[in-house]
Formats: structure tokens, sequence, C-alpha cells
């Protein structure tokens, strides 16, 4: 007699087997597929440049602030923006009314003091001969000198107050004290200008255009790997496709701190022979610090790329433990850089720990380790582990 199964029963067991089978495929280790999914770099030979940036400000290398000595009201002005001067030339007249008044009573005082110095010197000739003759005592006689040395030294401050107010005469013209262009007008006709406290400054004239200067600082981190003398590229946010060049020509040795950071100002020398740069413009610089040729040659993905499975990361401890024990031997400041890399071995990613040198931040320079030129690193996981792959385990790293 054959047993009749009900529909409800058939669902039932067909459930139950659906369901064992998620299970079976949930509890079983799996592997991924390797074929096509780790991406590659080829290990190569070539030319690297390390190099560190900051930015900086374009600068004249000699800014000459010019000033007046005396005050006045501006009469004439003899120079503008951009204007090419030489050493000598007219900048600015002050009104000099004032001045030449000052000049004509300092000399009226010195003619006063010239007959006060006749007179007394009169006296005292008269006196050493009737002293002689022993009409007049000597007491008459060292009163006629006194009075000579008197007038004498009122003269001289009378000669002098003249020789100051014939200066500050020829003072109310300003003159340029070097060649160069004006950069910097900061007076207008009819300014007043008061030089009682401080030298106002009425102008700046950058010297030499042709030559210029960047100013720019670096941090502690950086700067123990620049020299007088490297090379320097830069750009300027006018001509962003221009590679402008430059040399370091001073590292200063006084530190600036702020907030806690310490920085260097680090001054570049550029020619600017066709006047293309102009002074206070943003500079993006780029100082070589390190160059090699014909090294060998990591992309630096290679040396950020970690894979997630449990194999590697137990390569990467007994790696990491190997590397350790190599470097309790060395003696401080003799460490060299580590880095970890990965190549397929049977379809598995294997660590490679290799010594490294200078980087420009897209490759890096291979100095020893057990790679070679032509070998395959991964760079890349193209199938990274799922959530739920990633959930059986606890990462370590």
């Amino acid at each position: 007699m054959q047993m009749k199964i009900s529909k409800s029963m058939m669902i039932g067991i067909l459930a139950l087997l659906i369901g064992g089978a998620v299970i079976f495929w949930w509890v079983m280790p799996k592997k991924s597929p390797v074929a096509g999914r780790y991406a590659t770099a080829t290990i190569e030979r070539g030319s690297i440049t390390q190099s560190v940036a900051a930015n900086g400000t374009l600068n004249p290398v000699v800014l000459v602030s010019v000033g007046s000595q005396v005050s006045g009201i501006v009469k004439k002005l003899h120079a503008d923006f951009n204007d090419q001067v030489k050493a000598g030339q007219i900048l600015l007249e002050l009104d000099p009314t004032l001045n030449r008044a000052q000049l004509q009573q300092s000399e009226a005082n010195l003619a006063s003091a010239q007959a006060s110095l006749d007179l007394a010197q009169a006296n005292e000739t008269r006196a050493r001969g009737l002293f002689a003759q022993e009409y007049v005592t000597r007491q008459d006689l060292d009163v006629a000198v006194q009075a000579f040395k008197a007038a004498k030294a009122q003269f001289d401050v009378a000669q002098a107050q003249v020789v100051r107010d014939r200066r500050n005469l020829d003072n109310t013209v300003i003159r340029s004290p070097v060649s160069g262009v004006v950069v910097s007008r900061l007076v207008d006709v009819g300014q007043t200008v008061a030089a009682s406290l401080q030298s106002p400054t009425l102008f700046q004239i950058a010297q030499d255009l042709s030559h210029m200067q960047i100013d720019t600082s670096y941090a502690e981190a950086d700067v123990g790997n620049i020299r007088v003398g490297q090379h320097a590229t830069f750009r300027v946010d006018a001509f962003p496709n221009r590679i402008f060049r430059g040399e370091v020509r001073q590292v200063r040795l006084n530190p600036t701190t702020q907030q806690n950071v310490v920085t260097y100002d680090v001054v570049v020398s550029v020619d600017n022979l066709d006047q293309a740069l102009m002074p206070g413009m943003t500079a993006y610089v780029n100082i070589v610090v390190a160059q090699r040729n014909d090294a060998l040659l990591v992309p630096n993905a290679a040396l950020r790329f970690r894979p997630g499975d449990a194999t590697s990361r137990q390569d990467r401890m007994r790696s990491n433990d190997k590397s350790a024990s190599e470097g309790a031997g060395k003696n401080k400041g003799e460490a060299i850089p580590m880095g970890t890399v990965y190549l397929l071995d049977n379809s598995q990613p294997k660590a490679a720990r290799i010594s490294v040198g200078i980087t420009d931040n897209r490759q890096t320079e291979v100095l020893g380790g057990s790679i070679k030129e032509g070998d395959a690193v991964i760079v890349e996981d193209l199938q990274p582990p799922s959530k739920s792959e990633g959930g059986r385990g606890m990462r370590l790293f």
C-alpha cells in the first residue's frame, strides 16, 4: 500500500534541504578565486628624485625703503609706481619755505657770533699788550682770554647750526639712494610728512628685479635634508603651466614656533630675466634633496598593500618578527627604513621584506631584499573579502 505524501510535507522537506545546503555553504571554508583577483606591477629600474615642498613668497633681493629726515608738505612728485630710477635721481620735493627761513636765521646768528668773536679777539690782544707793560693786572688779562674762548665757542655753535639747517634744506629734495624700480609709493602731493618721531617711508625701491628670492619655511622634519646649493623648482598661480627654477641660497638657523610646530626659514635664489615674476607672488616650491639614477624602484602602492586573509596575516607577523630581530643588532642611528611587499607564490600573496631609500611619493628606491628587477608585486586586491567572510575571524592588524 503506497503512502500518499501531502503537498505541505513536500514543501517542508524541500525547505529543509535548501536550508541545509545554505548552512553547509556558510560553515565550509571558502577560498576566493585568485585568478584575476590581484593587480600587480613590475619592479623596474629608473631615475627617482626626492623633494620637499612648501609655499613661499617672491621678494626682491634688496628692497630699500626711502624716507625723509625732515618734516614738510609734499610739493611735487617726480616718481610713481613701476618707474625705473637711478641712484641720486629726484623722487620728491617738500615745501622748503620753513627750512629756508631757518637757514637764514642761522646764518644771521653766525654773523653775530663772528662779530662777537672778532671783538673778543681784539680785546684779548689788547689786554696781553697792556699786561706786558704792566698797565693791567693778571685778572684783567684772564677775563679777556676767557671772553675770547666763550666767543669762539658761540661761533662754533652758530656755524654748526648753519651746516645743519643747510643740510635740512637740501633734504627737502628726496633722492633715490639706489638704482632700481619703484614698487611702492606711499605719499601724494599736499600730504604732510612728519619726521619728528621716526623717518616715514615714502617709497620702496627694488634694486634689481632680474634676480629675486623666495622666502619660505620648512618644518624641522624636512629641513635636515636641505643644503645650500640644492636645486629647486616652483610654480606660481599667474603661470600655472610654467616651471621656474632656483637654488637654495640660505638655510637660516633662527627657528620659528607656531602652535608647537617648529619651522626654519629657507631662502631660494631665482633668476627673473624676463621679468615675468613679481614681488608678492605665492610660490609653490619643491627642493630636490636626493636623486638616484638606475635605481631599483617599487611602486608605493605595493608598499601600502596589505592582504586581509589569515594566511597573509601570519606571513606579515613572521616578517615583522624577522625584521625586529635583524634591527635588534644594529646600533642606534644605523637602522635602515624597511618595508613589506607581496608577491604571488602558488597563487597566494607572500610577504617579502625590503630595505627602502628615497621616495617621490609615487615610487620608492629599493636598497636590498628578496626582490629583483622584473618581479611582479601586488598593488591592489580587486576582490576584497566581503563582510561575511571578514566576520569569520578577528583582524589582528
